[in-house]
């Protein structure tokens, strides 16, 4: 099958990586714009751009998928298939080129988790499964028939970013089976059911302060689905402290939420609504991530000392 393949950032690499080792053909990659970064900003390309380049595959970046000229130079390349993972929403007028439509890799098991964020609230609405969803293109965001489905388990000590390193693997070696049962005319359409639907917004900053009167397992589960970015954040003696992986137990004191209970050279515990909070890996202001044992190392607070929202 002749491929157009859409996608821009780490998510997507697995996928493009699976299409370019089977027996189908990338004729073209489209993928976001080149980005400043580092301290020198210069223009870096996407991931997908990176792989795209290092197999000599042609590749467009369109400033915008409902210019004409980007329509023509879709039509031109006669594909069978777009293969989209982590890109933009297609306009109509794009959907419907190839001759079998456009299909989508989505990290969740739809109609559950439909929107920019299926990951992230899947880790913290604390979830114990979740999944990939290969589905039709529709011109309504995340509706189309489902294709295939693959579930993983979601572990308690997950954060977002293992969830999302796994189910992004996962859609790589899912891909060909899909283009293989469209070639055969053996493909299996499941129309999603609308009433069992579920949103996942986007994600902010904000949503990252940690409200320590909620339940131990309620800020554990906001902290693994922050984890890494944005990160789930308190205040301690006015400097703000990220916490990107922790445990909890459901034991309690009389201690204010918020306070420390416990606090020697191995362990922190944080009093909650319901429980005690146990960080693992932290991040002070300004500096790197670190292992608890490093934190404490030059944590200078002690049992009775208060982190705040």
């Amino acid at each position: 099958m002749k491929i157009v393949f859409m996608g821009t950032p780490d998510f997507a690499v697995p996928t493009l990586k699976s299409l370019i080792a089977s027996g189908h053909e990338v004729i073209t990659v489209v993928t976001g714009a080149d980005k400043k970064r580092g301290r020198g900003q210069k223009l870096h390309g996407t991931p997908v751009k990176i792989l795209a380049e290092e197999h000599n595959l042609p590749i467009l970046q369109p400033t915008s998928l409902k210019s004409e000229e980007f329509k023509q130079q879709l039509l031109e390349l006669n594909p069978d298939i777009f293969v989209v993972v982590a890109f933009r929403i297609l306009p109509k007028a794009l959907i419907d080129i190839p001759k079998f439509g456009s299909i989508n890799i989505h990290s969740s098991l739809l109609p559950k988790y439909r929107g920019a964020a299926p990951i992230n609230w899947a880790v913290l609405n604390g979830d114990k499964e979740t999944g990939i969803s290969i589905f039709q293109i529709e011109p309504k965001v995340d509706t189309g028939d489902v294709l295939f489905q693959k579930k993983i388990l979601i572990d308690e000590m997950d954060t977002c970013q293992e969830v999302h390193d796994r189910l992004s693997e996962l859609g790589g070696k899912s891909i060909t089976k899909v283009l293989d049962d469209f070639e055969k005319g053996v493909i299996n359409k499941i129309p999603q059911d609308n009433s069992l639907a579920t949103k996942a917004p986007k994600i902010y900053p904000e949503m990252g302060e940690i409200d320590w009167t909620k339940s131990a397992m309620e800020i554990k589960n906001q902290i693994h689905g922050l984890s890494p970015f944005p990160g789930a954040y308190s205040q301690f003696n006015g400097k703000r402290v990220k916490l990107l992986r922790s445990s909890f137990e459901l034991e309690s004191n009389d201690s204010e939420p918020g306070t420390i209970t416990i606090r020697n050279k191995k362990t922190l515990g944080i009093q909650t609504g319901n429980g005690i909070l146990y960080p693992v890996e932290l991040q002070k202001e300004g500096k790197r991530v670190m292992t608890l044992q490093d934190f404490l190392n030059g944590f200078q607070g002690k049992v009775g000392d208060k982190f705040i929202s």
